[in-house]
């Protein structure tokens, strides 16, 4: 059961309807990297979790995210607002459509639940959660860029902080089962070029070394061609 408060998480305040910007915004309310995603993401992802901690993590953030898209909704109902006879509203995709939030990114695409990511295993949808949060965070780090005003950007701050805020989360959640640093999960044991590093991109000689090609974790194949046992 859901049940919505009308008290906002974070008061919404525009100092200047926008509707150029607005279009913007619709990217988090309607986009791959947006609020809608998120929340129907991390949801969804719930039903599948069997440890109890990390269910309800997933829904209680599933929950904030829906609150996210009411934000990122209000603030493009305001910057959209009362301008409908200016140049800017006219070139923008509320001409055709109205004033408000709509099911579209900032391009027009419709929302599609394809830009949903989960996969049935905790360990694996919680990395992609992580890639998720920083889908976002990028977005929100570019909208800000370019907030035309101070209450509207500290909106985006908040958005954005919250963004990180889940990525310690996910990130903790993944410590809890011991898969933070462990690439494997699941059932099915991989094969022995498991530790090979193959260097398929070699420059004269040059080729930079790191902790990810190198000893003991890593055997560097300089060539290709080698023969790797079976």
């Amino acid at each position: 059961m859901f049940i919505h408060k009308k008290e906002p998480l974070h008061v919404v305040d525009v100092d200047q309807a926008n509707p150029r910007f607005a279009q913007f915004l619709l990217e988090q309310f309607g986009g791959a990297t947006g609020e809608l995603t998120a929340a129907l993401q991390y949801w969804v992802q719930s039903f599948h979790v069997e440890n109890a901690g990390i269910k309800d993590m997933l829904q209680d953030i599933a929950i904030e995210e829906f609150g996210h898209l009411e934000m990122v909704g209000k603030l493009v109902e305001i910057h959209t607002k009362g301008v409908d006879q200016t140049d800017a509203y006219k070139s923008t995709l509320f001409a055709v459509r109205g004033m408000g939030p709509h099911f579209l990114d900032s391009q027009g695409s419709a929302w599609t639940a394809s830009y949903i990511n989960e996969g049935g295993d905790v360990v694996r949808d919680l990395r992609a959660n992580i890639a998720a949060e920083a889908g976002a965070r990028q977005t929100y780090e570019s909208l800000i860029k370019m907030a035309p005003d101070e209450g509207t950007k500290k909106t985006l701050v908040h958005l954005l902080t919250r963004e990180i805020s889940h990525t310690q989360m996910f990130m903790k959640a993944l410590d809890s089962l011991g898969k933070l640093t462990d690439p494997m999960f699941g059932t099915i044991q991989p094969d022995e070029t498991v530790d090979i590093y193959y260097n398929l991109s070699s420059n004269g000689g040059q080729d930079e070394r790191g902790a990810w090609n190198s000893e003991p974790t890593f055997r560097y194949i300089a060539d290709p061609a080698q023969s790797v046992s079976s």
